[in-house]
């Protein structure tokens, strides 16, 4: 009497098995989308949402990426990103992967290149006024050791820590730099070394270091005296410059690791910027 029943049911509703079967197959096409999807994203999770961040949700700036250091570092030497205290400390290891990996021996060849491209096509007059200006610092003689113990120009700038280190006078000389003041003096150009450092307590250790480095033939070494005390950089140094070009030198170029060296007035013919990512100098 039941089965009776039940056939006479499917006769009568079939539209009921249909519906039925359909339901059935719409849930196996989603059982096989969602094995197709744990397929393709094994990492995937579904469910509550996690609180836990892994190392590849955190941004790349956040973990010192080499993305930030490079756009930090385009906007450093682009004098973008002026007034600067120190490095970020996610910048750290990259600066000094820069400064002893390699990349900033490069980056100097390719200047000291340019600027040498560019001497060459200057014709020297034989009344010996024909000038090229270069900063010390960093641009012929090289801090990296003192501000390797300075994490690289993370730790702030530390004034009686700094004249402590040049007063010792063993500031190894820039090779690609030391290349071309040769160069420079032996085309016959007068070269004159232009520092911030003070001549009171730091001219003899300075001198010494120079001569033990190479430097010989250059046609001063210009101090910061008393006078300038106070005085930012660019102040000073536009002020020197004045005073050179007031004399009848002709300044055809001007060479420093710091914007500072380069800007204000009487800057020269042309001016080169070497790199430095450790320190800014107003």
């Amino acid at each position: 009497m039941i089965i009776c029943l039940s056939s006479r049911l499917r006769s009568r509703f079939p539209i009921l098995d249909q519906t039925h079967m359909i339901r059935a197959m719409a849930h196996r096409v989603q059982e096989l989308l969602v094995q197709v999807v744990l397929a393709i994203f094994p990492k995937a999770t579904f469910g509550k949402p996690s609180c836990q961040l892994r190392a590849s949700d955190v941004p790349a700036e956040a973990e010192g990426g080499n993305g930030f250091w490079l756009s930090w570092r385009l906007a450093v030497e682009a004098n973008n990103m002026s007034a600067w205290r120190t490095v970020p400390p996610q910048c750290q290891r990259h600066v000094e992967s820069y400064m002893t990996g390699g990349q900033y021996e490069q980056d100097l060849k390719l200047i000291v290149d340019q600027v040498t491209a560019y001497a060459n096509g200057i014709t020297v007059s034989n009344d010996g006024m024909d000038a090229w200006i270069l900063d010390i610092d960093d641009t012929i003689i090289s801090n990296m050791l003192y501000y390797k113990g300075k994490r690289y120009g993370c730790d702030p700038f530390d004034a009686a820590g700094f004249k402590a280190w040049a007063a010792r006078g063993e500031c190894p000389a820039i090779p690609a730099v030391l290349g071309l003041f040769k160069k420079l003096v032996d085309d016959g150009f007068k070269v004159i070394l232009l520092t911030g450092r003070d001549q009171e307590t730091l001219g003899p250790a300075t001198f010494n270091n120079l001569r033990n480095q190479g430097f010989h033939g250059y046609e001063r070494l210009i101090m910061k005296t008393q006078a300038y005390k106070g005085q930012s950089a660019i102040t000073y140094k536009s002020d020197i410059r004045r005073q050179l070009v007031e004399e009848g030198y002709r300044i055809w170029g001007n060479v420093g690791d710091q914007w500072s060296d380069l800007q204000g007035q009487f800057m020269g013919k042309r001016t080169f910027k070497i790199p430095n990512p450790m320190y800014f100098v107003r």
